[in-house]
């Protein structure tokens, strides 16, 4: 499995808490549970195969950040979606700004460039055209705003 897989799962599962509520650890323990994602592979291609040790801590890692840090990140969104109440992005496209902006800003591995492409890929993927630009509009905006965290990354 790919990073860019793993880190499509990650918005699904962090999408998913939105309707369930769930604390992180549950959400990841059941839904990459063995036979309930067996059950997923005829649903959507990127559950055809299931992630590595690595992949896994990544999933664990996004997972729980983002939903311990989701206030913080969701004042992020609402800062750099001029003219949008955050209550009218949708919840799947707010999932991927948060998971981009906790990428951005918490996992040193992650190049800016890469948390903004990978954002942009899946909300295109999932919302459409118009949504990939809103979503690099306000990434590119976040990332600009950066003077310290990425600076090289973030140009």
């Amino acid at each position: 499995m790919t990073r860019g897989n793993a880190r499509e799962l990650a918005v699904h599962l962090i999408y998913g808490r939105e309707f369930t509520g769930e604390e992180p650890e549950q959400v990841v323990s059941v839904r990459l549970n063995k036979e309930y994602y067996e059950k997923l592979k005829t649903e959507n291609e990127v559950y055809a195969e299931r992630p590595s040790r690595n992949q896994l801590r990544y999933i664990d890692t996004v997972v729980a950040g983002v939903a311990n840090r989701e206030e913080d990140l969701n004042a992020q969104i609402s800062k750099f979606s001029i003219g949008w109440d955050i209550s009218r992005i949708s919840r799947l496209t707010r999932a991927i700004l948060q998971l981009a902006i906790f990428e951005i800003l918490y996992v040193e591995d992650v190049p800016t460039g890469v948390a903004v492409s990978e954002a942009v890929r899946l909300a295109k993927k999932y919302d459409g055209d118009d949504t990939g630009a809103f979503v690099n509009g306000i990434l590119g905006s976040f990332a600009r705003s950066l003077t310290t965290d990425k600076p090289e990354e973030a140009q």
